[in-house]
């Protein structure tokens, strides 16, 4: 005999990598970058005509100098995204406004690229993104008989004097004459 039972299980996971450019205005003429990094990595997903969006943001702090490399300033800035994936779903599977979805950074955003221009500065980020979603499953299970003992009998061994004392009381002498 069988029963379904409905849960929540994983009903597709993917990861995808981005590489985005963008561009700084600072109030100097830059010499130098002299460092560039990314703090501050938020995500979530939601359900957008049966693919996910992914909506987040990160801030990006630009150190550089300026006035013939006497000064420095850092220019600091929230950078808000918005990424569109198709995530490959499990047979008979729907991605619904119901579903779950749960995204990682597999690779927090990065900067691979940055280089400077008068007063702008142009830098390359890189990130990975994981994306689970999470969907009701049924799955069928087997129910075992009611009379199934889910444990074994556990019998004492018997002694080497135990065994001779039900040889002397069961064993009868008189059955072969």
């Amino acid at each position: 005999m069988y029963k379904e039972i409905v849960t929540k299980a994983v009903i597709g996971k993917g990861k995808k990598s981005f590489r985005n450019r963008y561009e700084a205005i600072t109030p100097d003429k830059i010499d130098t970058v002299l460092g560039c990094w990314v703090i501050n990595h938020s995500m979530s997903g939601v359900c957008d005509n049966g693919r996910v969006k992914i909506i987040g943001s990160f801030d990006v702090n630009i150190w550089y100098s300026y006035d013939n490399n006497t000064k420095t300033s850092v220019e600091a800035r929230t950078i808000n995204y918005t990424e569109v994936v198709n995530v490959r779903l499990k047979q008979d599977s729907m991605l619904t406004n119901d579903s779950e979805i749960m995204i990682s950074a597999l690779k927090n955003p990065t900067v691979v690229d940055v280089s400077s221009v008068g007063n702008t500065i142009s830098y390359e980020i890189e990130k990975e993104l994981g994306i689970e979603i999470i969907g009701d499953a049924k799955v069928k299970i087997q129910i075992v008989e009611e009379e199934f003992q889910d444990y074994d009998l556990i019998e004492d061994e018997m002694s080497d004097n135990d065994i001779y004392e039900v040889i002397e009381n069961q064993v009868n002498e008189d059955y072969l004459g």
